[in-house]
């Protein structure tokens, strides 16, 4: 299998890293593409692999195509590379906020793709991706992008409609989460821990407690309850983030998110 990146940014890097750590692909089946010189030449020197600034040489001979640019530079990128698209060759897209219905009338019809939403903790292979095909995709090539997108943390099919709340629930909230781990650090700080101390701290709880969760497959709020003694001091904490609002400012958040991704 070779595979093209259109875009070679964090993301597509993170998934370059994780096909090659887990031995998929070699250096030599991955081509990509970058805006500027220097970009290319420094994606050269970090992953080892062929890096050019002219787009349409990344996906040619690809059998998969990453299309990894911004969502605003989506159109401007597809026209410029259309021409060399053949239907064989599967496109991934990792572009917020763009349908299959668009990325179809953008390629023309008849073309194999695939729309994803990764999130950032693929840059330490913890990430989770939302997958949905197109009706041109086989199951056996669904299944090869699959194994591709697992390289770097968990992947799994869902619906367009669902992909959009993929993009906040993952996507944007590690952004929440890392707010949660500053704020908890925050007030380790004030009551005397040392900063980096109290970082490590409050992030090591945050990914312990998010591994029970996935590991235990016992619900959130049960886990919670475990926690909670009787007349203890994490009753008296969750009494003031309930008082607080917490479920309902992060839950809007994320309908927020969700909002701002069918504007895109």
């Amino acid at each position: 299998m070779k595979i093209g990146f259109v875009g070679c940014g964090n993301m597509a890097t993170a998934i370059i890293g994780g096909i090659l750590e887990k031995g998929i692909l070699k250096k030599e089946d991955i081509k990509a593409s970058t805006k500027t010189e220097n970009s290319a030449k420094k994606v050269q020197e970090t992953l080892g692999i062929e890096c050019t600034t002219d787009n349409k040489k990344a996906v040619q001979d690809a059998d998969v195509i990453f299309l990894a640019v911004k969502p605003q530079f989506c159109e401007e990128v597809i026209q410029e590379i259309k021409s060399e698209i053949k239907s064989e060759q599967v496109i991934i897209s990792i572009a917020a906020g763009k349908k299959l219905e668009w990325l179809e009338a953008q390629f023309g019809a008849g073309h194999k793709i695939i729309r994803t939403m990764p999130n950032t903790p693929a840059l330490v292979g913890e990430g989770i991706t939302g997958v949905c095909p197109n009706k041109e995709v086989t199951e056996r090539e669904l299944e090869d992008a699959l194994v591709l997108l697992r390289s770097f943390g968990r992947a799994d099919t869902v619906t367009e409609k669902i992909l959009d709340v993929v993009g906040a629930v993952s996507g944007s909230s590690p952004a929440f989460v890392f707010m949660f781990i500053e704020a908890m650090a925050d007030g380790a700080v004030a009551e005397g821990m040392p900063r980096k101390q109290a970082y490590e701290f409050a992030a090591q709880a945050v990914y312990g407690s998010a591994k029970m969760v996935l590991e235990t497959g016992m619900h959130p709020g049960e886990l919670k309850d475990m926690v909670c003694s009787p007349a203890g001091t994490t009753i008296e904490g969750v009494g003031v983030l309930e008082e607080r609002g917490m479920r309902s400012a992060v839950s809007e958040s994320i309908r927020a998110c969700v909002k701002k991704t069918k504007q895109l």
